[in-house]
């Protein structure tokens, strides 16, 4: 996956706009987990190819079998792959993948219970996406008949979204595709990397459109968080007052404490983004990692257990970004109707429990000196006021080897239990873990006073 950060766009030299000085704030850093929605047509088929499980794609034929459900709309119009065979027996030769959003039903959908189900799993912030790269719109827009208010569910999805999120006290983020938008392109499909950013509309009428859209969902949502994604139409790139840094000018003038992430094309960014990315180490500047449970954002109903990460591996994966200075913004892809499919919503129920016992070893948290250990038992810290957090990831060993720092500290187990440990001849102590920890996904044992 690519470092959007080292896309920086067109060169204006002594006339390169100005951009906003804003960092990232507190609460994001803070915040530690969010949750991405990605729901949009491509809910209604629900479908790409399954991905992982000794499955070896061609790089090549990596568009073409792509693992992002929510790419269909461009997958489908691959002649030959598979998304175009399966579509053309389900639904006909006749019916375009734009068609599909008449037959959106999301008569399922409860903002709150669903919004709810976030909370219980520990979200800080929520981020719905409110026009994915299909370019059809899932709030009122008056740019386009082509949302979600004229067509399909015939409602203000990011309204509710908004609301629901404001009452369960939780950050409210918008997800926008600022250089990508099918609809109102005229392009080849996208068959490689390179496409990506060759297929796209960048004049000055797309930049005019694509800077209203935003202004609306920022004047309507006021949204704590603007994750734009695929950059921003070069054409929109200069000093105009459609441009990015007015744009962003704007944002924070309405929403002071906001955050962006660095996926503009620009020379300025917020917090860094790592998509399905494995991060080796601490990464000093604010950074998010972000994928879905399964190998795709959009629901793709042929996944199972063995594509999507269980409640266990979820937490570890929370544990390993945080150590590492990051948030994890995990993805939840809703069915059509707005239901949570069953194995993504137990896997964020375990999330949630977890959460609850060991929050205060996650939240507010900072990395330690160290992310972790080359050696002994797999292990993560973070530090907080109470001290710093040792992480044991597998805690069915029965023991960890505590670190040389620890030696003169207070040290306990998040269920109160005695540490017990030993020292073998070198001076390493290794401590037992409590038997009623060792069934946890992630056993958690503070040092006070490091």
């Amino acid at each position: 996956m690519m470092n959007f950060e080292k896309r920086t766009g067109p060169d204006f030299g002594t006339a390169a706009p100005v951009y906003p000085t804003h960092g990232v704030p507190d609460w994001y850093r803070d915040a530690k987990l969010g949750f991405f929605v990605h729901w949009g047509l491509y809910s209604v088929p629900a479908w790409a190819v399954q991905h992982g499980d000794g499955v070896n794609i061609p790089t090549e034929d990596a568009y073409a079998w792509h693992q992002y459900a929510e790419w269909y709309g461009n997958t489908v119009r691959i002649a030959g792959s598979p998304t175009w065979e399966r579509h053309q027996r389900l639904f006909g030769p006749g019916t375009s993948y734009e068609d599909l959003a008449d037959r959106w039903d999301a008569s399922a959908f409860d903002a709150d219970s669903f919004v709810g189900e976030l909370v219980d799993a520990g979200a800080r912030y929520i981020v719905p996406t409110t026009k994915h790269h299909e370019g059809f719109c899932l709030w009122g827009t008056e740019t386009t008949g082509f949302n979600a208010v004229a067509r399909g569910p015939r409602r203000d999805l990011i309204a509710e979204f908004q609301a629901a999120t404001r009452r369960a006290g939780a950050k409210f983020g918008v997800y926008y595709s600022g250089a990508l938008d099918w609809h109102v392109s005229d392009f080849p499909p996208i068959e490689s990397d390179t496409d990506l950013f060759r297929y796209r509309r960048n004049d000055e009428h797309f930049a005019r459109y694509s800077a209203a859209q935003l202004d609306e969902l920022i004047e309507r949502f006021s949204p704590d968080l603007l994750w734009n994604d695929i950059e921003w139409p070069d054409g929109g790139k200069a000093g105009d007052d459609y441009a990015v840094a007015a744009l962003l000018r704007r944002y924070f003038d309405a929403v002071p404490d906001g955050v962006v992430n660095d996926r503009w094309g620009v020379p300025y960014h917020g917090f860094l983004t790592r998509e399905y990315t494995d991060i080796p180490e601490i990464i000093p500047e604010p950074w998010e990692s972000t994928r879905g449970l399964g190998h795709s954002f959009g629901f793709n109903q042929d996944e199972d257990s063995r594509h999507s990460l269980s409640g266990a591996a979820l937490i570890r994966l929370l544990v390993d970004v945080v150590a590492k200075n990051g948030n994890l913004l995990i993805n939840v892809g809703p069915a059509a109707d707005g239901s949570i499919p069953a194995l993504q919503r137990s896997a964020m129920r375990e999330l949630g429990g977890w959460l609850r016992t060991n929050g205060d070893a996650i939240y507010g948290t900072r990395p330690w000196i160290r992310m972790g250990e080359p050696t002994g038992s797999p292990r993560r810290y973070t530090r907080s006021a109470a001290g710093v957090h040792m992480h044991v990831l597998d805690p069915t060993t029965g023991t960890a080897e505590l670190p040389a720092e620890f030696d003169e500290s207070a040290l306990s187990w998040v269920d109160g239990s005695a540490v017990e440990s030993t020292s073998d001849a070198s001076g390493v102590r290794t401590a037992t873990i409590p038997s009623a920890l060792r069934a946890e996904a992630v056993a958690v044992l503070t040092a006070s006073g490091v």
